[in-house]
């Protein structure tokens, strides 16, 4: 059992699977027999807007929100996220970005910028620095929507849960019918963040 507060802030725009990545995680964590706290923050979430997630897990963990620039894993779901949350990662931690770029909707109406290379600026930032094709994974297994579990796989290794608790959440959590290809897509996950 750890001592130290593990902290992951997962980070995307609606609709890519966050809420249910940050689900997957906080019951893996409380079956492997953490304390655990999440909080999230959907910011306009059906439009395409920003939606992230804290969790937090050890012996005992007291408030649900991660100290600025004390996350031990930033788990990216699009590019310019990974980027704009990149410096939250604490010195020795990991930053996990999927390569999929998504242009928000704002962009069309404030000028806003998307910017260049996102994940090249975002590597200049931190140590330690994954980016996964989880989109180009989760189709290559028959369901786009198998990202979140690719995207946790990656991170898995980061984390002191076993594989047979994921898998037994994976199992319980995703909807019916999609239990082998969601731990499939697990498996790739984790195989890709070691490669790499």
């Amino acid at each position: 059992m750890i001592d130290k507060t593990k902290n992951i802030l997962i980070v995307g725009v609606g609709g890519q699977g966050v809420i249910l990545a940050s689900e997957l995680l906080s019951e893996a964590a409380m079956k492997a027999g953490f304390d655990v706290k999440k909080s999230e923050v959907h910011g306009m979430a059906q439009r395409g807007g920003v939606v992230s997630s804290h969790v937090r897990f050890a012996r005992k963990v007291y408030s649900p929100l991660i100290p600025e620039g004390d996350s031990d894993v930033v788990l990216a779901f699009e590019a310019a996220e990974g980027l704009r949350w990149a410096n939250n990662v604490n010195e020795d931690g990991l930053v996990v970005v999927n390569t999929q770029e998504i242009i928000p909707p704002i962009a069309f109406t404030k000028g806003y910028d998307y910017p260049e290379k996102p994940i090249e600026q975002a590597r200049k930032q931190v140590k330690r620095l994954i980016a996964i094709d989880a989109i180009g994974i989760a189709q290559r297994l028959g369901n786009v929507k198998g990202v979140n579990t690719v995207l946790l796989g990656a991170i898995a290794g980061e984390l002191p849960i076993s594989d047979e608790i994921w898998e037994a959440v994976i199992r319980r959590r995703v909807p019916r019918g999609t239990e082998e290809m969601n731990i499939a897509a697990f498996k790739e996950g984790a195989k890709a963040a070691v490669m790499l």
